[in-house]
């Protein structure tokens, strides 16, 4: 199949489809309740290379895999104390676990960039399931997009962000979470904090206790999404701005004037969450030299939304 980016209704035809194009070495990309995902048979080299290739993302940069089931997940990792209780009040969900790597594993050394571990997760979304249990493989898949810039959270975001890079694009509507997974790692009797995503640090601290946080920029990260500068849109972003000057265009949060697009009127940060990526990426346009962001509270998924914001802002 060539890899013209085409986009297909996920029906049981194209999925099993998918399946087969996964378990083949293709690159298909799919909805899941974060972000669509760009998914390769997570144990050959050359499936995870071509993600890489296509996304044009650093090789220090860690993947996260994808599962059906804590079963595959066990037979992949070494489940911790510490990780049984968290996949049990998460999973199938939103939130990455950080877990050793089982000796003599079939696993891609790319996936973990190196490290003796490894980022994996259950998606909670029909298709994603769906579609692992047809390719019979773990799957690595990091956010379906050209690395740096906007994550996906429709078809069409896939199709604009890797034409020609991509067998197959499953097309599932737009996600309901809009943010990637959080990531911790589980390897110890503490869980240590990587990167905020669609499950809260109070989601978390309820279950596993306090967090253990790591440096801001670590040199060689644990875990996908801790580079710097990430998820960057075309214009220079000034953030936590009252107002906008000339030349910029606004994305605004709760009560704003003057703004483009909003978040969320209301300031309810779950519909900010959901919306972050796509009005980013609408307002990533010609004619404006920056796009300026309203301040988004630091509490909750908008810790997930200020990281975002942030490395989306860091000079590159």
């Amino acid at each position: 199949m060539s890899k013209d980016a085409s986009i297909y209704p996920a029906t049981n035809d194209t999925i099993a489809q998918a399946g087969d194009v996964l378990a083949r070495g293709g690159l298909v990309a799919f909805p899941t309740e974060t972000v669509y995902g760009l998914g390769a048979d997570a144990t050959s080299e050359e499936a995870v290379a071509s993600i890489f290739a296509a996304k044009e993302r650093p090789s220090f940069n860690p993947l996260i895999v994808h599962v059906p089931d804590l079963e595959t997940a066990r037979s992949l990792v070494e489940f911790t104390p510490l990780a049984e209780k968290l996949a049990a009040a998460f999973w199938p969900g939103a939130l990455t676990l950080v877990l050793p790597r089982k000796a003599g594993v079939k696993l891609s050394l790319l996936v973990s960039a190196g490290l003796d571990t490894v980022a994996i997760r259950m998606p909670n979304h029909p298709i994603a399931t769906q579609l692992l249990r047809a390719a019979q493989k773990p799957i690595a898949a990091p956010s379906a997009n050209k690395s740096g810039q906007i994550s996906p959270t429709q078809a069409s975001h896939v199709a604009q962000s890797l034409p020609g890079k991509v067998d197959m694009i499953l097309d599932g509507g737009p996600c309901a979470v809009g943010l990637e997974s959080t990531v911790v790692d589980a390897c110890g009797d503490r869980a240590g904090f990587l990167r905020p995503g669609g499950v809260s640090i109070e989601q978390l601290e309820a279950v596993a206790g306090p967090l253990i946080y790591p440096d801001d920029a670590p040199d060689a990260p644990k875990s996908p999404g801790m580079l710097t500068s990430h998820y960057a849109p075309t214009l220079p972003m000034r953030l936590n701005a009252s107002t906008h000057k000339d030349g910029e265009i606004l994305l605004g949060f709760g009560d704003c004037e003057g703004a483009s697009l909003n978040l969320s009127p209301t300031g309810d940060l779950e519909e900010a969450a959901a919306n972050l990526f796509a009005m980013m990426r609408e307002l990533d346009q010609d004619g404006y030299q920056t796009m300026a962001v309203s301040p988004i509270p630091k509490e909750g998924l908008g810790l997930a939304i200020n990281d975002r914001l942030k490395r989306a802002a860091a000079p590159r």
